[in-house]
């Protein structure tokens, strides 16, 4: 949006009010800023940008009136700066530019335009100081080179070396001396920049509190009167000059390019805006999966095609206009270029919101019936906003009377507020009564038609605006009615292009980060990423963008009150602010490099420890508790150092650390005793290792394998493949039985009972045989039958076996024992049940029709 003028505080009736009639220049052409088409810089899809170079190349293909080295503009105040890469320059060069900025602004003066030269000569003061800070380092190390000067009394220095060393002291006092007067006026230019602000806030102020006659008072239709005759000579002199340009342009040599270009730029406002839609409703679906990023970036898509192409049509047809333009033209040209891109803007936001014609691809909760009523408001508002702005413009141009002034504000004070309640009156009216029906987005999704909160409050809020903008131009502010009914569109516009971009952030961050996503299906493979905490990154990252996007939308909002876009987006952007807390100074510069530190330390840790696992270890000879052991070790390692280097980065030193940690001694030592001992006593099992990943272990009634050893607790997964967490300081303060320590075997022992008239030497024969043919017990060493006794007319056998591994014992034990009963029974034998036990006759252990005390022994 374009200033208001601060003329308008001035009275209708103050003398010398109306400036002089500008005279036209016969003689020698402005100088005319460079005439290129700088939307080509535009960040797009590379199919857009195919499109769109398309119809400027076709544009281009019609020759177009270069302006001429010559009339090149001086070096901008960037370039002179050395922000580009050009030479600084000097202290005194950088004093007398802020020198030349007033210190107090004037009622004609151009407070935003001065307090960013004093803010771009500040910053070129910056640069000019790090520049001699960097020289003054070097001057010194040289001069400690020639090493310390003699003392009193010493023998002097050869000569070459003391003159060497008085030419570096010389140089270092100059290299200083710039240095220190850098630095001042940075700080001044700073100053100066803040003053003019202020001021230029109060003039801005002054002049919607300022009244002026009420366009009902007769006083305001005199004044209007009376300055007509001068306003319309102005006017018709920047009509003339208009003429004779297109007159020039129209001479037989040069009139086929002339109207070449005008319909080349016709073509690409009519034709190449229509053409780039269709194209992107064509592709987008093709190129796109089946999400709502469709709709939104079909938005963004066809809105910046759609400013390139007004843009780059308005520029060609100023271009078609033969010879070089007067200063007057010139702003002409730069305001209708503004103008232009800004309604093409409107137009197209407001056109892909509703989507009047494809209600699926609609971003706003509404019915067909109302996009169809609001579809023509964004055409009237947005042309009605650009005609404003251009009319305010010329009038600056040619000089126009404060009575012209006063009636184009007073003019478009009522126009747009009108237009404005039009609008809400056919958003509060729906057909029949009845609520809207639902749509459905191209992925399927039901889009219930309700109004949200937000959209409510918009609407009341301009309501009020219309209301105070009309009732302000009654009462004769008229200044303050004409900001009230621009900036009632303006918040419109900022309002809807933070809805859909916020849409667009969210589209993207689901379609690219989260599990579904491209880019989170090649973080799942690459880091192995679960899905879940893909799904939560995507979220994160939407809802970061969406505060990013509210406060810069905050910044959009303030910009019409007095304060400019690039004033606000610098503070926004700063990233040398500082929050100091003690000794301790926090800035954003350092809470982002800590950041950064910390996503890539432990994305290269994750990655250092995959590394490991999966490529060196499986070529080593370590056992996987051992690998799992170093693997873990070096991950709390790592993590410990990247949390030192990014405490590093936020200035909190090892030093400080140390401070923090010993002052908090006592509280860890009463509050967090039990996790810091489980902490050292998982350190201690990693460095150790007497029970690892993989051992087989029995820790009071717990028994089974262990699956993991972590700094604090370990887990065991036991028979029923449940897990047990068991904290790291039992495994140190307990008995713990390891079975698979050294490699133990396992053991199966049977205890089998038979009757004393039994063969015992067959029976042992038959047990050896049952151990011998089983696959899992081992051959050496080999199974043992021994006789431990007879017991109460029993005889005891202990069958003894050994296993490969602990884990197959049970298995093994159940099996051998089936064939030993399997054996037994077909030889005639039998076994004998304990003393306390008794059977009923016809048990297994005895003969039919035979009473006995026989019953399988106990294992």
């Amino acid at each position: 949006m374009l200033r208001l003028p601060l003329s308008c505080c001035r009275t209708a009736h103050a003398p010398g009010c109306e400036p002089p009639a500008p005279t036209r220049r016969a003689g020698a052409p402005a100088r005319r800023a460079p005439r290129g088409l700088a939307w080509l810089r535009l960040a797009a899809r590379p199919w857009l940008l195919a499109v769109a170079l398309l119809f400027i190349a076709l544009a281009a293909a019609l020759p177009a009136r270069a302006a001429p080295a010559a009339s090149r503009p001086a070096t901008p105040a960037s370039a002179a700066d050395g922000s580009d890469g050009a030479p600084l320059p000097s202290v005194d060069e950088l004093r007398r530019r802020l020198d030349a900025i007033p210190a107090k602004l004037a009622d004609d003066d151009d407070g935003r335009k001065l307090a960013a030269e004093a803010n771009t000569i500040g910053a070129a003061a910056d640069r000019l100081a790090a520049q001699r800070a960097a020289d003054l380092a070097d001057m010194d190390l040289r001069l400690q080179g020639l090493g310390p000067a003699p003392e009193k009394g010493a023998p002097a220095d050869p000569p070459d070396v003391a003159q060497q060393r008085a030419a570096l002291a010389r140089q270092r006092s100059a290299i200083d001396g710039e240095l220190k007067l850098a630095r001042l006026i940075s700080v001044d230019a700073a100053q100066r920049g803040n003053e003019l602000t202020r001021q230029r806030h109060a003039q801005f102020q002054a002049a919607l509190t300022s009244r002026t006659d009420s366009p009902l008072s007769a006083a305001f239709w005199r004044n209007l009167r009376n300055a007509s005759p001068g306003d319309r000579a102005r006017l018709q002199s920047l009509g003339l000059d208009l003429r004779d340009a297109v007159q020039d342009s129209l001479v037989p040599e040069r009139r086929s390019t002339f109207i070449g270009s005008l319909v080349a730029a016709l073509l690409l406002v009519v034709a190449g805006t229509w053409l780039a839609e269709r194209i992107l409703v064509r592709l987008l679906p093709v190129h796109l999966p089946t999400t709502r990023l469709r709709r939104s970036l079909l938005a963004a898509a066809a809105i910046a095609a759609n400013v390139l192409l007004v843009g780059a049509a308005m520029q060609l047809a100023w271009g078609a206009l033969a010879g070089e333009l007067t200063e007057p033209l010139q702003a002409l040209e730069r305001a209708s270029v503004r103008a232009s891109a800004y309604a093409a803007f409107v137009i197209t936001l407001g056109h892909m919101l509703l989507a009047r014609r494809r209600p699926s691809w609609r971003l706003l909760p509404l019915s067909d019936a109302q996009a169809r009523r609001l579809a023509p408001y964004p055409w009237w508002l947005a042309l009605l906003s650009a005609a404003s702005t251009l009319a305010v413009d010329v009038n600056a141009i040619i000089g126009a009377s404060l009575a012209a002034e006063v009636f184009t504000h007073a003019l478009f004070a009522l126009l747009i507020p009108a237009m404005v309640a039009l609008l809400l009156v056919s958003a509060r009216q729906r057909p029949d009564g009845a609520p809207p029906a639902p749509t459905a987005a191209p992925d399927g999704t039901a889009l219930m038609n309700v109004r949200p909160l937000w959209l409510g409050a918009l609407l009341a809020g301009a309501a009020l605006a219309v209301l105070a903008a009309v009732l302000a131009l009654l009462l004769g502010y008229v200044a303050l009615a004409g900001m009230l009914a621009r900036q009632t569109v303006w918040f419109g516009v900022v309002f809807a292009t933070t809805y859909l971009l916020s849409m667009l952030v969210e589209d993207l961050s689901e379609a690219l980060l989260s599990s579904q996503g491209a880019v989170g299906r090649h973080l799942h493979s690459a880091l192995g990423l679960e899905g879940r905490l893909l799904d939560q990154l995507a979220v994160l990252a939407s809802g970061v963008l969406r505060v990013l996007l509210l406060f810069y939308m905050v910044i959009a909002l303030m910009a019409p009150f007095g304060t400019g876009p690039d004033e606000l987006f610098r503070r926004g952007s700063r990233i040398d602010g500082a929050l100091k807390i003690g000794d301790f100074v926090l800035s954003p510069q350092a809470l982002a490099t800590a950041a950064l530190i910390l996503v890539g330390g432990f994305v290269a840790i994750r990655l250092f420890k995959g590394w490991l696992s999966e490529r060196y270890f499986p070529n080593t000879a370590l056992d996987p508790g051992m690998r799992s052991s170093i693997t873990t070790l070096l991950g709390y390692i790592g993590g410990v150092v990247v949390i030192a280097i990014a405490l590093a980065g936020l200035g909190i030193s090892v030093e400080r650390i140390a401070w923090v940690a010993s002052a908090l001694s006592v509280g860890i030592g009463f509050g967090l005793q039990a996790i810091v001992q489980n902490f050292i006593s998982g350190l201690i099992l990693l460095a150790e290792r007497p029970v690892r990943v993989g051992d087989w272990v029995k820790l009071g009634d717990t028994e089974g394998d262990v699956r993991r050893v972590n700094v604090r607790a370990t887990e065991i997964q036991v028979g029923d493949r449940s897990t047990v967490i068991v904290p790291n300081s039992e495994f140190i303060t307990k008995t713990v039985r390891n079975m698979t320590l050294t490699g133990a075997q396992g053991r199966v022992q049977l205890s089998l009972p038979a009757p004393l008239d039994t063969d015992a030497r067959r029976m042992r024969e038959l047990i050896l045989q049952a151990f011998r043919a089983h696959e899992a017990i081992l051959a050496e060493p080999a199974p043992v039958v021994q006789l431990d006794g007879i017991h109460n007319g029993t005889l005891t056998f202990i069958a003894t076996g050994w296993v490969a591994s602990p884990r197959s014992a049970g298995g093994t034990r159940s099996d051998v024992l089936f064939a030993i009963l399997d054996a037994l029974r077909a030889e005639g034998l039998y076994l004998s049940p304990p003393a306390t036990t008794f059977v009923t006759p016809g048990g297994l252990d005895g003969p039919p029709g035979e009473a006995a005390e026989r019953a399988p022994a106990p294992l």
